[in-house]
C-alpha cells in the first residue's frame, strides 16, 4: 500500500511555481500524492499525474486571535482526514501551524520548508510578532518527528540564534527550489533597441519596489530613451507589504516604466531583457534569480539573505547594500555602459545554475528525505 505524502502551502501559484515538479516525482515514485492550499483559480494545474488536490484557504497574513485559532484548526482536520505518513509544510505560517497540530496529532513526520522568513522578518514593527513566531517554531520543531530544509545558512544561524533550533532536529540545506535547466535555456543578449531592465516578483515593499523607483529617477535624466525599467509581477494584496496599484500606475510613464502585471510566460521576458534586478529586503532563495542565472542574463541584487546566494559579486552580477537606491542605480549604470560585461556576466550565471540549481538534485534530495525520515 502507497505511503501518503500531504504537502501544504499558503497558494495553488506557489505550489505550482516551486513545488509541483517535486509533487509529481514523488507520485512517480510510488507516493500517494495529496497538496493542500488556497485555489486561486489554478488548482486543476495541481491535479495532475494522479495528485489529488485539496482547496484549503487561510489567511496568509492574519492575526486577529479567533481567525488565526480557527486557521489551526483547519490544519488538525485535515490531518485527520487524510491520516498521512509525511507532511512537508511549505512557507512561514504552514510550517508554524502545521508543526504544532502535527505534533498534538502525532503524525509520523514532518518535514517543514521555510521559503524566507518572511514579512515579520522584513518589518522593523513587527518585534512582537516576530517574537510570538518564534516561540510557536520553536514549540512546533520540538519533535522527534520533525525536520527542516532550509534555503540558505542565514535563516539557519537566524534560527539557532533565537533558540528555536535544537540538536536533535535534522536540518537539511536545499538552494531554492531548483530549476529545470531544459525549459530556461541560455540566450544571448537582444541586439539593438533599448537596454530592458527586468523586475520579476510580486510587487511588495520588502521586494525593494521602492528603492528601484527611486534608482530609475536617478537614471531617467541621462538615460530616458535608451533604456526601459518592465516591471513583472502582481499586486498580492493579501500581503501587508503589497505595494498599492496607484503607485505603480503613477510610476508608469511613456516607455521608461511599464508595469506589464502577472504573466505565466516569465521565459519571453527574460529572453527579451538585458538585466534582472531584484533589490529584495530577505529571501529564501529566489526562483527569479536562479531563473536568470539559466538564461544567462547579469544580475543586479542586494547583499540580502538569500539575494546574496545567487550572485558571485562581479561574476555574474552585483550585489548592493540593502535600501540604497544609489548604490542600485550606479551599479545598473555600469552594465547600461559595458555589453561586454553584461555578456559574460550572462555565460557566468549560466555556469552557476548548471553547477548548484539543478532541479533534478533538488528532487533527489527531497525524494530521499521523504524516504528516509
Amino acid at each position: 500500500m502507497s505511503r501518503k505524502l500531504l504537502m501544504i502551502t499558503t497558494t495553488d501559484w506557489f505550489l505550482i511555481s516551486h513545488r509541483l515538479v517535486i509533487a509529481k516525482a514523488a507520485v512517480n515514485a510510488g507516493w500517494n500524492v495529496y497538496v493542500a492550499c488556497e485555489d486561486t483559480g489554478r488548482g486543476d494545474e495541481i491535479a495532475v499525474n494522479g495528485i489529488t488536490f485539496i482547496p484549503f484557504s487561510f489567511s496568509r497574513s492574519g492575526t486577529n486571535v479567533f481567525s488565526e485559532y480557527m486557521s489551526f484548526k483547519q490544519f488538525e482536520k485535515l490531518y485527520k482526514s487524510i491520516r498521512p505518513d509525511v507532511v512537508h509544510l511549505i512557507t512561514l505560517k504552514p510550517v508554524v501551524y502545521g508543526s504544532i497540530a502535527a505534533k498534538q496529532l502525532r503524525i509520523p513526520k514532518v518535514v517543514n520548508a521555510i521559503s524566507g522568513m518572511g514579512y515579520v522578518f522584513t518589518n522593523k514593527r513587527s518585534g512582537l510578532v516576530q517574537k510570538i513566531i518564534l516561540r510557536l517554531m520553536k514549540f512546533g520543531f520540538d519533535s522527534p518527528s520533525v525536520s527542516l530544509i532550509i534555503q540558505n545558512n542565514d535563516d539557519k544561524n537566524e534560527l539557532i540564534k533565537n533558540n528555536v533550533l535544537n540538536e536533535k532536529l535534522k536540518t537539511f540545506l536545499i538552494k531554492g527550489s531548483g530549476i529545470e535547466l531544459d525549459w530556461f535555456p541560455f540566450s544571448p543578449l537582444p541586439e539593438g533597441g533599448k537596454i530592458n531592465i527586468l523586475l520579476p516578483c510580486r510587487m511588495l515593499w520588502d521586494k525593494g519596489v521602492r528603492e528601484l523607483k527611486e534608482a530609475s529617477d536617478l537614471l531617467k535624466e541621462k538615460y530616458k530613451g535608451k533604456i526601459q525599467f518592465v516591471l513583472l509581477g502582481m499586486v498580492d494584496k493579501e500581503n501587508k507589504a503589497s505595494v498599492p496599484e496607484s503607485y505603480l500606475k503613477e510610476w508608469e510613464e511613456d516607455d521608461y516604466v511599464v508595469w506589464e502585471g502577472y504573466h505565466p510566460n516569465v521565459l519571453d521576458y527574460y529572453h527579451a531583457c538585458h538585466i534582472v534586478v531584484l533589490p529584495s529586503y530577505r529571501e529564501g532563495l529566489p526562483k527569479t534569480l536562479i531563473e536568470a542565472c539559466a538564461v544567462g542574463r547579469p544580475i543586479v541584487t542586494t547583499d540580502a539573505i538569500g539575494c546574496r546566494d545567487c550572485v558571485d559579486e562581479g561574476v555574474n552580477g552585483f550585489k548592493v547594500p540593502v535600501r540604497d537606491s544609489i548604490a542600485l542605480a550606479k551599479s545598473l549604470e555600469t552594465l547600461i555602459n559595458n555589453r561586454q560585461l553584461m555578456e559574460e556576466m550572462g555565460k557566468a550565471g549560466r555556469k552557476k545554475a548548471e553547477a548548484e540549481f539543478d532541479v533534478n538534485e533538488v528532487i533527489r534530495k527531497h525524494l530521499d528525505i521523504y524516504r528516509t525520515l
